[in-house]
């Protein structure tokens, strides 16, 4: 059975950081491309940071470029994404997921991705 387990969420200052982790379960991570995504309340999920297979594309949505960074740890079967200066509009449940992807580069469109945790919440408060 194919199962992601994401962790790290938390209640958090603005400014602040946070690690989330996903752990991949039943398969290896080795050929699947990854991501990050986020629901907040009453609005859509969106795409947050996506890396292919290789490790040599990324996508990363414009509203966290240069605080959050995605990475993984094949040998450890999980994904991460470090959140630096975090903000009250980060505030989202956070869910990572992944696709087998047959081709060159990288998406970061909820739709494509198949295999989905079952998130965890991030509340960024003052």
């Amino acid at each position: 059975q194919l199962q992601l387990v994401e962790s790290g969420g938390g209640l958090v200052q603005p400014g602040g950081s946070l690690r989330l982790s996903c752990t991949a379960s039943g398969f290896t991570l080795d050929y699947y491309a990854i991501g990050w995504f986020r629901q907040a309340p009453g609005k859509e999920r969106e795409g947050v940071s996506c890396m292919s297979s290789n490790s040599a594309y990324t996508s990363t949505t414009d509203s966290v470029k240069g605080r959050f960074t995605i990475s993984r740890d094949n040998a450890k079967n999980t994904v991460y994404l470090q959140m630096n200066s975090l903000k009250l509009e980060d505030t989202a449940i956070y869910y990572c997921a992944t696709v087998v992807r047959r081709r060159p580069g990288i998406s970061c469109l909820p739709y494509e991705y198949t295999t989905w945790g079952q998130g965890t919440q991030v509340t960024v408060s003052s």
